[in-house]
């Protein structure tokens, strides 16, 4: 599965309604850390047909930055039956970040 593009207008029938557990990548073009971990999210996005992938660009999409209160990028937020499950920030390998589900 490829990686969604979640906006304010797709965030509830992509996020808060998807029969997957999603994971959420918060970053912005100029953020170095961002850049280097987008290729594993990428991944992820491809080698787990059972996860729902969403990047959200902060500077694009202020209003669900704020939403989920994120000050610091990248952020990484899990979220399973339309509830949020886990939250961490900072730049992560692949295992880090899948251990996110499994907490």
């Amino acid at each position: 599965m490829s990686v969604i593009t979640i906006t304010n207008e797709n965030f509830q029938s992509e996020v808060m309604e998807s029969d997957k557990n999603v994971l959420l990548d918060f970053w912005a073009s100029w953020c170095g850390p961002c850049k280097m971990v987008s290729p594993v999210v990428d991944e992820i996005a491809k080698e787990n047909p059972d996860i729902k992938v969403g990047k959200i660009n902060v500077n694009e999409q202020p209003e669900l930055a704020r939403a989920f209160q994120i000050q610091n990028i990248p952020a990484f937020v899990t979220v399973k039956n339309g509830r949020i499950s886990n939250f961490s920030v900072g730049a992560k390998s692949k295992s880090e970040i899948l251990s996110l589900f499994r907490k």
